[in-house]
């Protein structure tokens, strides 16, 4: 699927992310907490991951990037990554229809050919069923690493100049950009982690040059419809000045 938000240079006063980015963490720590088995962890947050979605779109957010599963994450134990792709795969079939019925567009970034055909292939048909919507995409990231990312486009930009449709020095940071799974969508103005982890592990490496980044302490199962308005609203107090000092900042924002 090839869903379309026209990407327009990011505004330094808007008060509102039009892209918001997050690393769910802490859904293991949530269940050994309780003295559950891991997989009730990250059960538990798809309630998260609902309540998310509301208050996004109940805010005027366009893009919404969830990392689901990094490419790292294959080293966990055997009987956790069979649970999260059992969970995966029955949360795409059953969601599927209600984000069609919310307008919202499912897009599922990273590398896909590691899951199973099955897996895959509910992939393709929730992003289909979804297709029908601009307003708000969800972005799903599986199997995604931002190294990945950058790889992927440069190998994709060195075959056009290995077939001879592009020259080397025609490479721009903004041709290497449209390269990337998330080119054709607004970059991310916000990035959220939860779990009370201070890094961005491999997410959207390129992509969060500029994103302004908001930690939670809470494990993502807790991290409901007040925590993200509550993101949201210290998002609205900062000022974002891409290399600009804060008087010209200003200065745009009063003309």
């Amino acid at each position: 699927m090839d869903k379309t938000v026209k990407k327009t240079p990011p505004a330094a006063s808007s008060t509102v992310p039009r892209h918001v980015a997050i690393i769910m963490d802490g859904n293991n720590r949530w269940a050994k907490k309780r003295l559950l088995p891991g997989v009730a962890g990250h059960k538990a947050g798809v309630d998260a991951v609902r309540a998310v979605i509301e208050v996004c779109a109940e805010a005027g957010v366009e893009v919404l990037t969830l990392f689901a599963f990094s490419s790292e994450n294959w080293q966990r134990p055997a009987e956790e990554v069979g649970a999260l792709m059992e969970l995966f795969l029955s949360a795409l079939r059953r969601e599927a229809k209600k984000l069609d019925k919310n307008a919202i567009s499912l897009k599922i970034i990273g590398d896909r050919s590691r899951f199973h055909p099955e897996l895959q292939a509910a992939m393709r048909e929730a992003e289909a069923v979804t297709s029908g919507h601009d307003g708000f995409v969800l972005q799903i990231a599986a199997n995604y690493g931002g190294q990945w990312d950058i790889a992927q486009a440069a190998q994709r930009l060195a075959r056009e100049v290995e077939g001879g449709h592009l020259r080397p020095e025609a490479i721009t940071p903004q041709l290497l950009e449209s390269c990337l799974v998330t080119g054709n969508l607004p970059l991310p103005d916000l990035c959220i982690r939860t779990g009370g982890e201070h890094r961005i592990s491999n997410f959207l490496l390129w992509q969060l040059a500029y994103s302004e980044l908001y930690f939670s302490d809470l494990f993502w199962p807790d991290f409901k419809h007040e925590a993200m308005r509550k993101a949201l609203a210290d998002y609205a107090t900062r000022q974002r000045r891409f290399g600009k000092t804060g008087d010209q900042v200003d200065a745009e924002a009063r003309a």
